[in-house]
């Protein structure tokens, strides 16, 4: 686990960051009090440290030195204060530092130790910047980069049109107004229009005058707007605001189609793009498989064992039927339920791989409280696509229902 220095020469302080440091996710809190501390720890194993978060004044360090040292060694650092003046944030900006804080009690704290979790999921978050000039493009990407968010750049709306069509992982955009070939207003609207369902933000830059530009920006499905030229800190709220609130709507999606349970998708989810597969079977004439699946006498099982030993097999089930069969549209479709949608698959193939899931489920156990808790599997499956989904899924229900007469533990195709 990577590690993350934090510098106090206060024990007050360090017994409260100790106490708070536990929002850090991914990060092992290591603790210095002094200058010479710090850097001793550092330099014993310098790859081992993520980020660092210091006192801007210690015994050893009245002026901030321990704040350099950090900065040369490229540790992104996280700037701790009893106050500040607009002369020392302008300073400590203009230096490289990630962000300040103000020591005004507990929630100080935990601020700092939300701003470090930031800065290690921005790793994983892209940013493309779209600016035509060299100079103002650097200086945004510098500031992203600050952060350690993946830049990508482009010099034109069309290049960042392209590269938004190449990689859907693309969070967040900042794009001038005037730029050639394509402008930032063109690549807004192309973009709300050809891929309306993609979260992407997007930020507006443009240094024109005129009032129109941000309001025109936003009207055309821009999330945002700024401003040029813009201050540092100004800049790093807007984009941060904007991620978070990105963020925000992926985990409302999310909890939107995931099951609450087995954290793997629900019937919401299942039908909307078991749907879609089904529209294109139909319209292309292809194969398409459709399972109901059901663990064979649940109820029983929970008589016995307990709601929470049930929970803990529908865990156990949902777990090895993303592992078997994770490539496929799948999800928990009913209580003690589940579906798949296999494109592509002819009947045979698909009773073969659902045999073979069914012989796992059967093979394995779920351990909980000590117990080794077993379950078997019934499952129908039919590639008639009849006259909608509905009508297949009932088929499928159909096909299950014969596999429970037979015995359970069975696979009924068509």
């Amino acid at each position: 686990m990577l590690q993350v220095l934090i510098v106090d020469d206060s024990a007050t302080v360090l017994k409260i960051i100790r106490h708070v440091s536990g929002r850090l996710t991914h990060l092992k809190p290591v603790f210095a009090s002094s200058f010479e501390q710090a850097k001793q720890l550092y330099l014993s194993a310098p790859d081992q440290y993520f980020a660092a978060l210091s006192d801007y004044s210690l015994p050893d360090s009245p002026n901030g030195e321990l704040i350099d040292f950090l900065l040369e060694q490229g540790l992104p650092t996280v700037v701790l204060s009893g106050s500040f003046n607009e002369k020392n944030q302008g300073e400590l900006i203009l230096k490289g530092v990630v962000d300040y804080v103000l020591k005004e009690g507990r929630y100080s704290y935990e601020l700092a130790m939300d701003l470090l979790n930031q800065l290690y999921q921005n790793r994983n978050v892209k940013v493309l910047v779209a600016e035509d000039s060299r100079s103002a493009r650097k200086y945004i990407v510098g500031q992203l980069n600050r952060h350690l968010y993946q830049v990508i750049e482009a010099e034109n709306g069309a290049i960042a049109l392209q590269a938004l069509r190449d990689d859907p992982e693309i969070k967040l955009l900042i794009t001038d107004y005037q730029m050639p070939e394509m402008d930032g207003y063109q690549l807004v609207q192309t973009i709300r229009h050809e891929m309306a369902t993609r979260r992407l933000s997007i930020l507006g830059l443009s240094s024109a005058d005129n009032v129109i530009v941000s309001s025109k920006f936003i009207k055309n499905g821009a999330d945002d707007f700024l401003h040029k030229p813009f201050s540092v800190e100004e800049f790093q709220c807007r984009v941060s605001h904007n991620l978070n609130t990105l963020s925000m709507l992926e985990e409302l999606e999310k909890a939107a189609y995931q099951d609450y349970l087995t954290e793997i998708p629900n019937r919401r989810f299942f039908i909307e793009r078991a749907r879609e597969l089904y529209e294109q079977a139909e319209s292309k004439q292809t194969q398409l498989a459709v399972a109901v699946m059901d663990i064979d006498k649940f109820k029983l099982f929970n008589d016995q064992h307990g709601h929470e030993a049930g929970d803990a097999v529908l865990k156990h089930f949902a777990q090895i039927l993303k592992r078997c069969l994770g490539k496929f549209v799948f999800g928990r479709t009913g209580g003690e339920e589940f579906s798949v949608a296999m494109a592509g698959l002819s009947n045979d193939q698909a009773y073969q791989l659902l045999d073979a899931f069914r012989n796992q489920i059967a093979d394995s156990h779920c351990d909980y409280n000590g117990q080794q808790l077993t379950i078997t599997v019934s499952i129908g499956v039919t590639n008639d696509l009849s006259e909608h989904l509905e009508g297949q899924l009932h088929h499928a229900d159909e096909l299950l229902y014969n596999a429970k007469e037979a015995g359970r533990n069975l696979v009924v195709g068509d």
